[in-house]
């Protein structure tokens, strides 16, 4: 990592750590950093030690910071290195092999996947793909919701009574196939009947899981290691033996008659209820249990990604992160913004259902059905911003097959690439090569955003932002198109930087397949 190189320069030269980042502006260097006005330095003096270093062309003191011009050799180099690694290129040995488990979508088996267990479900499993690259053992997860209240009142709206909360045809379906109305007055108001509910709940959660949950996530190309229910941690006595733990360690109390945990005491804003007074175990005593069992798999690093709604919760779960003697950097909550649907510029209703959602199913039909990008378009329209911004998924852009697709115009580039090269096999080898030719400012230019991709990889996988590929390959593609606007790849007269500017086209075709293949995106030889 060159960031990580001039960082160990500097410590080298001033005793202090300083953190090397890309100025927005590359005016001001290919990396900048502010050590001298962080450690109350002379930048002028810091300058004038590093420039020596053959690694820049030019270092540079400007109102404190310090600015870092790489040589061109350095960069022209970097092709060859690009080209040796191939499909390895922006892999790192950052995660040292420890376990790390992304749980994501995990949506109660209530009932179909919307959008808002889509962009959880594109962005967790990139996350994953990015921690592997980065080094990371990593599994991903389902938690299923599988007992308790949500699964009683799913019971109460098969059934069809007074209590029932969720509508729609599927709820419709499920009642034909799965309830049989009694039919006496007794047999309505009995204990079995009671009990009836909960076995009619757990049934059509099984039905949903099975039939409408698991299809449409492999629908979304994403394959879970586990699914893990959450009724098997009561059939195995883990939240009992967990109440029990947390008892002995003195962390509960009872209060008009519920069992409550001493959040408080981990940073919370409040303690919270356990056990309620009729006896019902709260969903955070499953939650507790389930990150305990979580370590007992030995997960070093945890990611749970949850939709908005659950942002409150997160509190009390750091609470129990840190009685179970987690790190602070282990275990993560990436909670994502809402998700509206457009079309035309106006907010778009697809759904045929009672109530306004729109289901995953719904949105892949209406995009494969008229778009060859497909699910390529989905996922990247997904991925396209942070978890803490709410996202307006244009619906008309995502049917787009032209440039103003951003996928169509990644994925043309990819294209218009392999086209080259099939192009140039028949003429011209590609075993020695000057890069020195490769000079133009075009050229350079698409050389050092190739180059970034290590760093990139790198940076999602401390800070989770997988909006930074999207990105990134967005950025790549342009600086392509650029670059062969401005430069001749084939020039007949010229075979060496011919082969050179072969060299550079192959280059990028492996950072963007890489990258491509990172976020899940088909990489098309032909378009």
């Amino acid at each position: 990592m060159i960031k990580q190189e001039i960082e160990n320069l500097i410590e080298k030269a001033v005793g202090k750590k300083a953190v090397v980042v890309i100025p927005d502006n590359l005016t001001y260097g290919d990396f900048s950093t502010n050590v001298a006005i962080k450690e109350k330095l002379n930048a002028q003096e810091i300058a004038e030690k590093l420039q020596s270093n053959k690694l820049f062309k030019k270092v540079e003191a400007v109102n404190g910071f310090i600015n870092f011009y790489l040589s061109e050799s350095y960069w022209q180099n970097q092709v060859a290195v690009i080209l040796k690694q191939k499909d390895s290129y922006g892999k790192s040995k950052l995660g040292k092999g420890a376990k790390a488990q992304v749980e994501f979508i995990s949506a109660n088996p209530t009932g179909p996947l919307t959008l808002g267990n889509g962009r959880g479900g594109f962005c967790g499993d990139v996350l994953a793909n990015v921690l592997s690259w980065s080094g990371y053992n990593v599994e991903r997860e389902y938690y299923v919701n599988d007992r308790g209240v949500q699964i009683r009142a799913l019971g109460h709206s098969v059934i069809g009574d007074e209590q029932a909360v969720y509508k729609g045809d599927y709820i419709d379906d499920l009642r034909k196939a799965l309830w049989k109305e009694p039919s006496s007055f007794r047999e309505r108001n009995s204990v079995p009947l009671i009990e009836g509910v909960e076995k009619v709940g757990k049934k059509a959660a099984k039905e949903i899981l099975n039939k409408m949950i698991k299809p449409t996530v492999k629908r979304m190309g994403i394959k879970f290691d586990n699914w893990f229910s959450e009724a098997s941690l009561y059939k195995k006595n883990e939240v009992e033996k967990t109440l029990n733990w947390l008892k002995k360690q003195g962390l509960t109390y009872k209060n008009e008659g519920a069992l409550w945990f001493k959040s408080t005491k981990f940073g919370d804003d409040k303690d919270r209820v356990l056990v309620k007074a009729d006896g019902e175990t709260t969903y955070l005593a499953s939650d507790i249990a389930y990150l305990k069992n979580k370590k007992s798999r030995g997960f070093k690093k945890i990611f749970y990604f949850w939709g908005a709604d659950h942002y409150g919760y997160v509190g009390r779960m750091q609470a129990a992160a840190k009685v179970l003697s987690f790190g602070e950097n282990d275990i993560n909550f990436i909670v994502m913004q809402l998700v509206q649907l457009f079309k035309d510029g106006k907010e778009a209703r697809m759904s045929k259902r009672e109530g306004v959602y729109v289901t995953l199913d719904e949105l892949i039909e209406e995009i494969v059905n008229e778009n060859s990008l497909g699910l390529d378009s989905i996922r990247y329209f997904f991925l396209s911003r942070g978890a803490n911004s709410h996202l307006n998924f244009d619906l008309s852009l995502a049917k787009e097959q032209n440039d103003k697709n951003p996928v169509y115009y990644i994925q043309y580039a990819h294209a218009r690439i392999s086209s080259i090269l099939r192009k140039a096999e028949k003429n011209y080898q590609l075993p020695i090569t000057n890069y020195q030719l490769l000079n133009h400012p075009a050229e350079l230019k698409l050389i050092k955003q190739l180059a970034r991709l290590p760093e990139i990889i790198e940076e999602t996988a401390k800070d989770f932002q997988v909006q930074r590929l999207a990105q990134y390959t967005k950025d790549v593609a342009a600086d392509f198109h650029h670059f062969y606007s401005e430069c001749l790849v084939i020039d007949k007269g010229n075979q060496e930087l011919t082969k050179a500017r072969l060299a550079l086209v192959g280059a990028t075709k492996i950072v963007l397949k890489n990258t491509l293949s990172i976020m899940a995106i088909t990489a098309p030889e032909k378009m």
